[in-house]
């Protein structure tokens, strides 16, 4: 289902604007995104989507069962004073001034406004003000037109698209607390299996928090329409046992290892408009308009979610983006068939 909407996303993305190789091709998404455990929208594996679930099913229920009674009073009414044979026409008495029936009809309405409120601000306070303990991981997010940046201050790590966080042991918790900052116009995180929406919005902070219970990978995407490429501003969250997380911490502090086959690809990198925008440590790059590209390599996909991250991919992305995606800001380099497949070595080292 996933890759279906993603498909359908692209497409209505690029009509009239792209190749139509974009419009038949999902980049190898639709594969890898298979391989997830299909899940609902309804199955949280995290304390905040678990509260936002339990208050959704109490007002669906609440709302049912008043429906029920409403339809079949309805029902009986039409059924047992509908007009029969013989009828002379006349309207039936007319009975005012209940007061059984009005206090009822206000009292009872009263009441379950009253505990849907009292369930609701429970919830908001359960998900929006827990404190950040000690052992918290903190990651502070930016969205940009298109795509999500990830920095770990405590760690000193800046990563994009793919936000990798520990296991949440309920018998030892590990929350993950998110400071969410825009870099341009509004968006929206949003992990449905995670936890609920929260706006991004420039020049305000929010906050939220998840502490996933199941490892595994769970799909994301921006929920606030935010210009041409908003359909296709993706993210993963990919949750790992402690262990495996540390180990991803200790890769991402290294810098990237020196290929000495791929010099000439670092050159054109550092003599083109890439560094004005990328950052990969240990080099001249140094800019912060684009994702950092450390660690690239480590990544799944590219251009966050558009494709995945193969050698091909990056060299058609590299070459030209808006053929992945339209509108995208990264312009097209336009470098010489040697230049650009020594470039994407060099990019492909970087792990």
């Amino acid at each position: 289902m996933y890759a279906l909407m993603q498909r359908w996303c692209l497409t209505i993305a690029v009509i009239g604007c792209a190749p139509v190789a974009a419009l038949a091709d999902d980049w190898g998404m639709g594969a890898s995104n298979s391989k997830i455990p299909p899940s609902g929208v309804f199955d949280a594996v995290s304390t905040p989507a678990h509260e936002i679930n339990t208050v959704a099913f109490f007002v669906i229920s609440i709302t049912a069962v008043i429906f029920l009674i409403v339809a079949g009073l309805l029902v009986y009414s039409i059924v047992r004073f509908r007009v029969r044979p013989g009828d002379d026409g006349r309207e039936p008495p007319q009975v005012y001034g209940s007061n059984p029936i009005e206090f009822a009809w206000t009292t009872v309405p009263v009441l379950i406004v009253l505990v849907l409120t009292l369930v609701t601000i429970r919830t908001i306070y359960t998900v929006q003000a827990r404190a950040r303990p000690p052992g918290a991981l903190s990651v502070h997010v930016i969205a940009h037109q298109w795509w999500w940046e990830f920095r770990y201050p405590g760690f000193g790590i800046v990563t994009a698209n793919e936000l990798h966080v520990p296991l949440s042991d309920p018998k030892s918790p590990t929350p993950t607390f998110l400071d969410l900052e825009s870099a341009d116009v509004a968006h929206s995180f949003w992990v449905p299996r995670l936890a609920g929406k929260t706006d991004v919005i420039p020049n305000k902070k929010n906050s939220m928090w998840i502490d996933p219970h199941v490892a595994g990978t769970y799909l994301g995407n921006c929920a606030e329409f935010c210009g041409t490429e908003h359909g296709m501003m993706l993210l993963r969250v990919i949750v790992e046992p402690r262990a495996d997380f540390d180990r991803w911490v200790s890769a991402q502090k290294e810098p990237p290892a020196m290929d000495a086959s791929a010099v000439h690809g670092r050159q054109v990198f550092e003599s083109t408009a890439c560094v004005n925008c990328h950052t990969i440590r240990g080099t001249q790059a140094d800019g912060r308009f684009g994702p950092d590209l450390t660690h690239l390599m480590t990544r799944e996909t590219i251009g966050a979610g558009v494709a995945m991250n193969t050698r091909d991919h990056l060299k058609i992305w590299v070459n030209d983006p808006s053929i992945m995606k339209p509108g995208a800001l990264m312009p097209a380099m336009n470098l010489g068939d040697k230049d650009l497949d020594d470039l994407v070595a060099y990019l492909a080292t970087l792990r």
